[in-house]
């Protein structure tokens, strides 16, 4: 029988809407949906560093023009952060330097979240990218059900590149309800054959409109027989909007969580999340 513990690790004061995090050697990588910088958080002496993800950055960018970047992976010296498509200012996907963390290459996603709305029968409106992996032969991209139809979507994406020529699986996830309202994907993280992902509860019907948080759960999805083969809540206050590996044993696996705050406080939530018996 599985069991959970959720606590808070600590609080990185600078990074504000955290929307996704990478963890390597007491090093956390994160990005903020209102902001265009990559923050870069040493946990061994506290230090923060900003690093601009364009020529002008700013990290209270107005709703309407952000990029609205939701989502982070990296593979080998690569990451790879990626804005929601749920608006045409959001269509972006940047490939950053692991080591120095510049931008290598800005890739326009148009056309892909235009072929991935097609597949899996999503209205632009419903659209919202929270989640990617890549694990160098693979994409997972994961659109989050809070829009009316609650498509929570996974998007398996295979070839030489994602401009023109790739090949799309779909796979839709009923995910579970928090008091009546539909869980919706908003991150994931693969560790070995399995991938974990946070879903969370939030009293809208709207893809760009802020609701009421009503909290989140963390699952697992076997990427053999691509079902979910386990899901728990976590917590019925927090939007939980980003998870990486923290620690793995034979006894537990550890993630580190992030939440978005949905305000302009440039401040964030660091959980750790213990599960044991899985």
């Amino acid at each position: 029988m599985e069991k959970i513990q959720f606590s808070l690790l600590l609080k990185i004061i600078g990074l504000g809407s955290a929307s996704g995090l990478i963890y390597h050697d007491n090093t956390i990588v994160g990005i903020g949906d209102n902001s265009t910088y990559l923050y870069e958080y040493h946990m061994d002496d506290h230090k923060l560093e900003k690093h601009p993800l364009a020529v002008i950055s700013q990290e209270a960018t107005p709703k309407e023009f952000k990029s609205d970047f939701e989502a982070i992976t990296q593979y080998q010296d690569s990451i790879y952060i990626f804005g929601s498509g749920s608006t045409e200012k959001r269509n972006k996907m940047l490939k950053v330097d692991a080591k120095t963390k510049k931008v290598i290459s800005t890739t326009d996603l148009s056309d892909l979240y235009f072929s991935l709305q097609s597949f899996g029968e999503i209205k632009p409106e419903d659209f919202n990218i929270e989640g990617a992996i890549y694990n160098g032969n693979t994409w997972y991209l994961f659109n989050r059900g809070n829009g009316k139809t609650n498509q929570n979507v996974l998007f398996t994406v295979d070839g030489k590149n994602l401009t023109n020529e790739y090949r799309v699986v779909v796979n839709n996830y009923k995910l579970p309800k928090i008091k009546g309202v539909r869980t919706s994907f908003t991150d994931a993280v693969l560790v070995e054959d399995k991938i974990y992902f946070l879903a969370t509860a939030e009293d809208t019907a709207s893809t760009y409109e802020d609701g009421e948080i009503l909290g989140s759960v963390i699952g697992r999805i076997d990427l053999k027989t691509m079902k979910i083969d386990f899901t728990k809540q976590i917590t019925d206050t927090h939007k939980l909007e980003g998870i990486t590996l923290y620690h793995k044993s034979d006894e537990a696996i550890e993630f580190l969580l992030c939440e978005d705050n949905d305000t302009e406080v440039l401040e964030s939530n660091i959980y750790k999340l213990k599960i044991l018996g899985l």
